[in-house]
């Protein structure tokens, strides 16, 4: 199949993540409100909390800072998992309001899952990037490939692309990611988006984890072909993720941006080799005017020739040759100067 991400238009991707509280009602209507903001697709994490980590009180499993401070992993992921029996149904109304659907898998057992579903695309989290066996299993579905690189060290980026290369799938696309929740917008580093897509042949684009929505709209300017933010239906809802999710206004505000974005990077017609005055606003350039009367037989000098606006007379490269001319014929203040004066 021809690849979902390609140059020239964005992917704007709103990820549901735990978005959902456990409520499937809550999904359903989430998914409605991420159509109407203009959002391409949406995306859904796929895991139980055994595919991510062990059940256990030890020191190790417990979050220390940030915004889940305290947190045992399992007991988070318990709160965050959307429900696989959910997956047929999201999938089905994400066809129906005109998104892409796809999904993060942790394990193969989530990979088989999407498989089953005809799942567009594979996004592998930042967390998982040194997981090679996943990757390779979900490179293998034959589907475009999406990694997030927050986390990743150069050697971790190189083995999880070469890995994708070595399944016989080329179809790759790297997400600059700050893995903070919530990201600082000067933590950005958006330029490592060129170096990522120069260095390992990919294209690429944006997780973006910080306020607002200026480090999307400044991705799409390096060739951003992916834009991932997660969405909310309320933030009163609270949840794991609502401290950095947008909500259906904010997020329709951050399409409308982005699209303008690529509105303003689009390629004109080029630079334009014709000087038609008529053209684009040239005719309130300058050009040069009879400023003094001149008699036919006198010569044309800086005291009765201006170069002013508009830009409909002779053109101002012509002044030096011009000069020191004589009138073919008499001339009052605003008459434009013919090129036959130049001898033309």
């Amino acid at each position: 199949m021809s690849s979902l991400l390609e140059e020239g238009k964005c992917m704007i991707v709103a990820e549901l993540s735990a978005n959902h509280n456990h409520d499937l009602d809550i999904a359903r209507e989430s998914l409605r409100a991420i159509a109407e903001t203009g959002a391409d697709a949406v995306k859904l994490q796929t895991y139980r909390p055994d595919s991510l980590t062990l059940d256990v009180r030890a020191d190790d499993f417990q979050l220390k800072g940030g915004l889940w401070d305290g947190r045992w992993l399992y007991e988070l992921y318990q709160e965050a998992c959307t429900p696989y029996e959910w997956h047929a149904e999201l999938y089905a109304l994400a066809r129906e309001l005109g998104l892409v659907c796809f999904s993060t898998p942790f394990d193969s057992e989530g990979v088989d899952l999407l498989a089953s579903l005809d799942n567009p695309i594979y996004k592998i989290a930042s967390f998982e990037i040194m997981d090679i066996d996943l990757i390779r299993y979900a490179a293998r579905q034959g589907r475009p490939m999406v990694i997030s690189t927050g986390i990743g060290s150069a050697r971790e980026i190189e083995e999880a692309v070469e890995a994708c290369r070595k399944e016989g799938n080329d179809d790759i696309t790297l997400l600059k990611c700050t893995s903070a929740y919530p990201a600082r917008i000067e933590d950005g580093h958006l330029l490592l988006m060129r170096e990522l897509r120069e260095k390992y042949s990919v294209k690429v684009g944006l997780s973006d984890h910080s306020p607002g929505s200026m480090l999307p709209v400044l991705s799409v300017a390096l060739g951003g072909v992916m834009i991932e933010k997660h969405f909310i239906l309320d933030r009163s809802l609270g949840g794991p993720d609502a401290a950095f999710s947008m909500d259906k206004e904010e997020f329709a505000e951050m399409v409308a941006k982005v699209r303008r974005a690529e509105a303003a990077l689009a390629p004109g017609s080029g630079i334009p080799e014709d000087e038609d005055p008529g053209r684009g606003g040239r005719q309130w350039s300058r050009s040069l005017y009879i400023s003094e009367p001149v008699a036919a037989g006198e010569p044309f000098t800086r005291s009765n020739v201006a170069c002013v606006r508009p830009g409909l007379s002779l053109h101002p490269r012509h002044l030096t040759a011009l000069l020191g001319r004589r009138a073919s014929k008499d001339y009052n203040p605003g008459d434009r100067i013919p090129e036959s004066e130049l001898g033309m």
